[in-house]
């Protein structure tokens, strides 16, 4: 996104936030292709025949922020970090609403490499990730965080430094290090 597009967006996420309920009808057209790639990316994930679209991903996030009150939107990259959240949370949900008519599924092993690829049983692997993660946050929320935007949201780098006040350098060591440790907790073996 070009720079005065980037202030654009800021601005409208400023103008929401302080009451202009305008200003979101003005901003969707202006994030919803960016939206549609993060969507797109998590639908390449799951399993084959998931009844949900990205099409539909991004609609429920939308409805998810209008329901949003007082958010202090500070820019652009906190707005794509919290529609990052709310991907995975309506994907989460989803796997665990379709596992709970399943019984007696057992536990299974999930396979991360660069880009956190997810097992062939994307549902569990996806609850699996999920805990995992969930682990992580409480010995290391930032590195968590890293894993939330890069891997859910589908920032690079560098927009993930953005939305976190950082360096892409310490992005980069906390995505290396978040993915070993969610591999050993993934793996079964104690993560330390």
């Amino acid at each position: 996104m070009e720079p005065a597009e980037s202030a654009d967006v800021t601005g409208l996420l400023i103008a929401w936030s302080q009451g202009n309920r305008s200003a979101l009808d003005r901003l969707i057209p202006q994030v919803y292709d960016e939206l549609r790639r993060m969507a797109q990316g998590h639908m390449n994930c799951e399993r084959a025949g998931h009844t949900l679209q990205a099409t539909a991903l991004v609609n429920e996030v939308y409805l998810r922020l209008v329901n949003l009150e007082q958010v202090d939107w500070q820019h652009r990259a906190q707005f794509f970090a919290l529609s990052a959240e709310m991907m995975r949370r309506i994907l989460v949900d989803a796997a665990r609403a379709r596992l709970s008519s399943k019984r007696g599924k057992g536990a299974v092993p999930v396979t991360l490499d660069e880009a956190l690829v997810i097992s062939s049983d994307r549902d569990a692997s996806l609850l699996a990730l999920n805990e995992a993660l969930e682990a992580l946050s409480q010995v290391a929320p930032r590195q968590a965080k890293v894993v939330e935007l890069r891997y859910f949201g589908g920032m690079t780098e560098q927009e993930t430094a953005d939305a976190l006040k950082t360096s892409p350098r310490s992005v980069n060591r906390d995505w290396h290090f978040a993915r070993a440790w969610l591999m050993r907790q993934l793996s079964g073996t104690s993560a330390g």
